[in-house]
């Protein structure tokens, strides 16, 4: 079994695995399998999500998992047609019973969805649900400066994570470095960003010279940045590559060059505008 991820302290003093199992597009039927595989070779943090229509197997596989339940970090989210106060406290409940779970590691909102204007309540309900020690801590994912700004602002609560779209065609420095200096950890989803860097001269190199796959390579930049990681895979044989990751040690001069790759590329919505 590869050695545990590294654990990142969070603004409230509790701590996440920097290493996590993304749990997007993975079929129900499959999630509580894969979750006890994803254990056994040494994940501890799940990403999933109501939207991605598995906390029921997420949970599955949390409880028949062969660790204890306070090692292991899930967290879920709350959908754009959830926001709202009386909403969320409703949609996180729900979630916690198709979970089965006596509590939830970490919960965000799932988007902003300026259109909507309800994030700001959400992030209210959120807050008050930590409070109460319903959930362990709380974040956001997909959110652009003016939108940290404007919850902070009117609660006082900083978010512990923002989880967002970063990959080295879209390294999200500036919003890094906001982060940096908020205390906010950033999560990265699609993280390889649909394979489309791995022919790059900056992958290539830093693959032939660590002995790692491109997949690899991506993932150790990742970390090298200091953000959390979550990628994806429902191959017993890739869950263990990916996790590999962690043994994986880039150069300075590697990181910028994988970071130099950037062109601004979306795999996924605007923030700007997804409602």
């Amino acid at each position: 079994m590869t050695p545990p991820s590294p654990l990142l302290t969070l603004n409230d003093g509790r701590t996440m695995p920097q290493m996590g199992f993304g749990l997007w597009q993975v079929p129900e039927r499959e999630t509580a399998r894969l979750v006890v595989d994803a254990v056994k070779v040494g994940y501890r943090l799940f990403d999933g999500a109501a939207l991605y229509g598995n906390e029921r197997g997420l949970g599955e596989g949390v409880r028949h998992a062969e660790v204890p339940r306070d090692d292991i970090f899930v967290t879920t989210k709350v959908w754009n047609d959830r926001q709202g106060y009386d909403s969320t406290l409703r949609a996180v409940e729900e979630s916690l019973e198709r979970l089965v779970l006596d509590r939830v590691d970490l919960v965000l909102i799932h988007w902003p969805a300026p259109a909507r204007d309800l994030y700001v309540e959400t992030w209210r309900a959120l807050v008050r649900l930590r409070e109460e020690g319903v959930v362990t801590s709380v974040g956001v994912s997909n959110f652009l400066p003016e939108h940290l700004d404007r919850i902070v602002a009117e609660t006082g609560v900083v978010p512990v994570v923002n989880q967002v779209e970063l990959h080295p065609e879209l390294p999200q420095g500036e919003l890094r470095a906001r982060h940096a200096e908020s205390g906010i950890v950033t999560q990265s989803w699609t993280p390889l960003g649909q394979s489309r860097s791995f022919g790059s001269a900056a992958v290539r190199k830093a693959a032939e010279r660590t002995g790692a796959s491109p997949a690899q390579v991506i993932l150790a930049w990742h970390l090298a940045l200091g953000c959390s990681v979550i990628p994806r895979s429902t191959k017993p044989e890739r869950l263990e590559e990916n996790l590999r990751a962690l043994e994986v040690e880039l150069t300075p001069e590697e990181v910028a060059a994988i970071e130099a790759l950037e062109n601004g590329h979306r795999t996924g919505p605007d923030p700007h505008t997804f409602s």
